[in-house]
C-alpha cells in the first residue's frame, strides 16, 4: 500500500482529488497539506469506510514537511486558480513550486512528482530547477499532468459525434504542452477513427486547446477547471500505482526529456527539452517516452506553432529559477 501527499488539498482541485484518493481504496495513507483548512478536511474524510489514513497538515509546526515524510507519490495541485480574462501565464505561481519542491528535494526526493499548478508549461521547469539545485533531480520521478486534455480529446470528439457516443470509447494522443495552441490532439491516430468534416474537426481540436477558457468563462470568476481536473488528475494518479503494482501502463504527461529512455533524440528533432507524449510507466516512474508517429500535414502545421509557443513557456520557468 502506498502513501500519498497531496499538496493544496483544501483548494477546488485538491479536494475533490483527496475524496477520489480516499474512496479508491488505493492508498495506506493519505497526507493533505494546504495553508487553511486540511484537518477538517482530514476528519472528514476518516467518515468514509475504506482503508487508508488521512491526515491534514498547516504550514505552522513544520507541517509541509510532516505531510511529505515517507510519500510515495506527491502531487502539487497549490497554487492561484485563473479567472476571467487571465491566462496561465499570468499567475504567480512559480514561487510556490519552488517552495514546494525545494522540501521535496530534502524530505522525499524518491517519491514520484506530478505537477498540476498551472502552468504546467513553466512550472515543471520550476520543479526540475529546484530539484536539479538540490543534487536529487531525477527526471523519471516528475511529470506534469497533462491527463485533462487526453479526457477532453475523447470526449469533445464524442460530443460531436453523437450525443449517445461513449467518450470512452476513443483513444486520442494528446501531445505538446498544456495550455492552448501547445496542447495538440492527434486525431489521425484517434482509435477508433474519429470521422469528422475538416470544419467541425477544427472546431473539436479548438475546444480541446481552449477548454479550460470556457469553464472560466462560464463559473464568472468563480475558478476554472475543478471537478474535471481532478478526475483527470486522479486517472493518473491511479495509472503511477498500477505501475507501481508491476502493471504494464502508457500514459501522456509532459515531462523532461532528455532525462528519459527514448527522450533525447525527440528533444534533439524537436527543439525542446519539455515535452507531452505517451510515457510507458514503470515501479520506479518512467521508463520510456514514446515517439509522435506519423500525423497529418495540419497537424505538423499546428505542432510547429506549438514547439514555437512552448519554448517561450519553458524559458519562463527556467529563468525564474535563474534569476
Amino acid at each position: 500500500m502506498v502513501k500519498i501527499a497531496l499538496l493544496g488539498a483544501a483548494g477546488q482541485i485538491g479536494t475533490p482529488l483527496s475524496l477520489l484518493c480516499k474512496a479508491s481504496d488505493l492508498f495506506a495513507e493519505i497526507s493533505l497539506y494546504d495553508i487553511v483548512h486540511v484537518p477538517g478536511i482530514a476528519t472528514d474524510l476518516m467518515h468514509i469506510d475504506t482503508r487508508a489514513r488521512v491526515t491534514g497538515h498547516l504550514p505552522d509546526d513544520s507541517g509541509l514537511k510532516k505531510a511529505l515524510t515517507g510519500a510515495d507519490i506527491v502531487v502539487v495541485t497549490a497554487g492561484i486558480a485563473r479567472k476571467p480574462g487571465m491566462t496561465r501565464d499570468a499567475q504567480t505561481n512559480a514561487s510556490i513550486i519552488r517552495d514546494i519542491f525545494a522540501e521535496i528535494a530534502a524530505t522525499c526526493p524518491n517519491a514520484v512528482s506530478c505537477v498540476v499548478t498551472n502552468p504546467v508549461n513553466s512550472t515543471l521547469p520550476v520543479a526540475a530547477e529546484t530539484l536539479k539545485k538540490a543534487g536529487v533531480f531525477e527526471p523519471t520521478r516528475l511529470f506534469g499532468i497533462t491527463t485533462l486534455d487526453v479526457v477532453r480529446a475523447s470526449t469533445f470528439a464524442a460530443h460531436a459525434l453523437d450525443s449517445n457516443s461513449d467518450p470512452k470509447a476513443f483513444k486520442v494522443p494528446v501531445i505538446g504542452g498544456h495550455s492552448g495552441a501547445t496542447i495538440l490532439p492527434l486525431y489521425s491516430q484517434a482509435e477508433p477513427p474519429v470521422n469528422l468534416d475538416k470544419e467541425t474537426l477544427a472546431a473539436v481540436i479548438h475546444r480541446v486547446q481552449f477548454g479550460g477558457d470556457e469553464i472560466v468563462k462560464s463559473k464568472q470568476g468563480a475558478g476554472s477547471a475543478t471537478t474535471c481536473m481532478a478526475y483527470a488528475g486522479f486517472r493518473f494518479v491511479k495509472a503511477i500505482v498500477a505501475a507501481m503494482n508491476g502493471e504494464s501502463v502508457t500514459e501522456e504527461a509532459y515531462v523532461y526529456l532528455p532525462g528519459i529512455a527514448g527522450g533525447q533524440e525527440i528533444a534533439q528533432e524537436l527543439g525542446v527539452d519539455y515535452f507531452a507524449l505517451k510515457v510507458t510507466l514503470g515501479r520506479t516512474g518512467a521508463n520510456q517516452v514514446l515517439p509522435i508517429g506519423e500525423i497529418s500535414e495540419n497537424e505538423s502545421t499546428l505542432l510547429k506553432v506549438a514547439i514555437n509557443d512552448l519554448k517561450a513557456n519553458i524559458v519562463t520557468g527556467v529563468s525564474f529559477m535563474a534569476a
